[in-house]
């Protein structure tokens, strides 16, 4: 339990024990760190290397059947387009964006190109169905 009292100067001076100063060093260091990656995302961000969202893209995201779908609604290109970029037909596309098909490591990587994220924006850890639905249970307690 910290003590507070005065200085030979009257300047106020408090005492902690070890255990209590050594938390406020670990929080200290703890916020150190959250400031530099904090630094970093920002600068990610301003170069163009880490794109935001909008709470609207955020819902569309959400709503949508696959990353890939979201994506290429967000970028604006027509299936048709993105097919031809990615060398693949519409219809395949198609069932890629659904998810019906799940589309092979190379078609997905030159959809990702195409679309200029990374594979990973692509084909996330999580099932899309996973990840929404705890969006909206969150979402559902913050209301």
């Amino acid at each position: 339990m910290p003590v507070m009292t005065k200085g030979p100067q009257g300047d106020d001076i408090v005492i902690l024990s070890r255990k209590e100063y050594d938390q406020l060093i670990a929080a200290t260091n703890e916020d150190a760190a959250d400031a530099e990656i904090l630094r970093r995302s920002i600068a990610r961000v301003k170069s163009g290397e880490e794109e935001t969202f909008t709470s609207a893209e955020v819902d569309a995201f959400l709503a949508s059947k696959t990353p890939l779908a979201f994506f290429r609604k967000k970028r604006g290109i027509s299936q048709d387009t993105l097919a031809k970029r990615a060398g693949i037909t519409q219809s395949y596309l198609s069932e890629i964006e659904i998810g019906r098909k799940s589309g092979d490591v190379r078609t997905l990587r030159k959809l990702a190109d195409a679309l200029k994220v990374s594979l990973d924006n692509l084909v996330p850890e999580e099932p899309v169905e996973e990840i929404t639905q705890r969006a909206r249970a969150k979402k559902r307690k913050a209301s």
